[in-house]
């Protein structure tokens, strides 16, 4: 008797931007009137997969 196939799943393919983390690491502005580049960096979404990680369609 055969053994069963599974079904192949198709492999996706990780996002170009985030690298299949979901987040991005951007620069930010601080100061009232001048603003400033901060050295900090903070985490966001990644806009192009919306955190997913993977490429879009």
């Amino acid at each position: 008797m055969p053994a069963a196939k599974r079904p192949r799943t198709a492999r996706e393919k990780p996002c170009p931007d985030c690298k299949r983390a979901g987040q991005i690491s951007e620069s930010f502005q601080v100061g009232g009137r001048k603003k400033r580049d901060s050295a900090d960096r903070q985490e966001a979404l990644c806009l192009t997969c919306f955190g997913t990680g993977h490429a879009p369609k």
